[in-house]
């Protein structure tokens, strides 16, 4: 998708030339979603564990009780919350392991695909991700990925917390896109994707391929599917 750079400092943002007021748009999540990092992931978060010496966690475990904001979720597994040390040296371990772990990761299958089509196909897409921003760009450039979108963005603020503002924030970026809240769809692979989306007036499709179980997706009220390529293709089919 052609475009010029017109955003501030540290964003993204390419006015697509076959975006158009009547075409649905698509806000990607970007970790467990278009990029499958699940193992890497995993591997971070029990070497997080490791640090105050919880037992290591399965990806069923894991997907069983995920949940932001980020403390909820040890405070499930150890039935209390972490104490503020405790957060601080669990989340410095984790992103630590998770920077090397993700070498290792790739995007989702079909990915570069359905971004091409999606656009071809005269529709908007645009990435809101609670990954750090600094690391978030370079990321999306190196898959080469990153003309497709018209929005970039990643998390600035603290780790841990949950969507909801990010999303108005994002959504509010792209009215001059000419973006309407009311037809756009998030696919992520978290509830609190779903959760975003209802609180900025969107829509949302949630993927199994991510932090949570079928179960707790299903939990969220919206469609949950198995695939990217049809998640794409209830998006395209959501009356709105």
């Amino acid at each position: 998708m052609a475009g010029r750079v017109v955003g501030g400092r540290g964003y993204l943002f390419r006015m697509g030339k076959h975006a158009t007021n009547h075409a649905t748009h698509i806000v990607w999540d970007w970790n467990g979603t278009l990029f499958h990092d699940i193992d890497a992931v995993i591997g971070a978060t029990n070497a997080a564990f490791a640090e105050i010496g919880l037992a290591p966690i399965t990806l069923e475990r894991y997907r069983e009780l995920y949940c932001v904001p980020i403390p909820r979720f040890y405070e499930r597994l150890m039935g209390r919350l972490p104490t503020d040390a405790e957060w601080l040296v669990m989340d410095e371990a984790f992103h630590r392991h998770y920077t090397l772990q993700r070498e290792a990761c790739a995007l989702a299958e079909g990915v570069e695909t359905l971004l091409e089509s999606w656009g071809a196909a005269g529709h908007s897409q645009s990435i809101l991700s609670m990954y750090g921003h600094e690391e978030l760009l370079p990321l999306v450039r190196d898959f080469g990925i990153e003309s497709h979108f018209i929005r970039v963005d990643g998390r600035t603020g603290p780790s841990g917390g949950g969507k909801s503002e990010h999303m108005v924030r994002h959504l509010a970026a792209l009215e001059s896109a000419r973006v309407d809240p009311g037809r756009t769809v998030v696919i992520g692979d978290a509830v609190d994707d779903a959760l975003a989306a209802r609180y900025a007036g969107a829509h949302a499709v949630l993927y199994t391929g991510g932090s949570h179980s079928r179960a707790s997706l299903l939990e969220a009220g919206v469609p949950v599917v198995d695939s990217l390529a049809e998640a794409v293709l209830t998006a395209e089919r959501l009356p709105l």
